[in-house]
């Protein structure tokens, strides 16, 4: 299981498109979910802050071993398109991701245990 929480900082004056990509993902939250199985994609999720008048989006992932080697950049989905579009027109590529170093981790082993991918049919 892979656990992330990594930062990335907002390019200056896209805070509007910011706002419209997460209203984007948040009012398509079905086709969403479609991408988050072939992913290993268990939990995901995007947080936001301003330090300094700089915006920074955070996001937090829990995933399957196997997910990290999925990129959302090859996906055919339709809303992971759209999701890279918004990622290219408001993540700044000059600024180093900031991957925070998880210490802790707790969670209920039965909640763990069902973090697995689906068993494909016909594989």
């Amino acid at each position: 299981m892979l656990i992330e929480l990594t930062r990335f900082r907002v390019l200056p004056g896209k805070r509007a498109l910011v706002d419209e990509w997460l209203a984007f993902l948040n009012s398509n939250m079905e086709a969403v979910r479609e991408t988050l199985e072939p992913e290993e994609m268990y939990v995901e999720t995007i947080f936001a802050e301003t330090i300094d008048g700089v915006d920074y989006l955070y996001w937090y992932s829990v995933q399957g071993e196997q997910g990290a080697s999925r990129s959302v950049r090859d996906s055919p989905h339709w809303l992971d398109q759209k999701h890279v579009y918004y990622w290219r027109e408001c993540i700044d590529p000059t600024y180093q991701p900031q991957q925070l170093t998880p210490r802790v981790h707790m969670m209920p082993e039965r909640v763990q245990a069902s973090m697995k991918p689906l068993k494909q049919e016909n594989t």
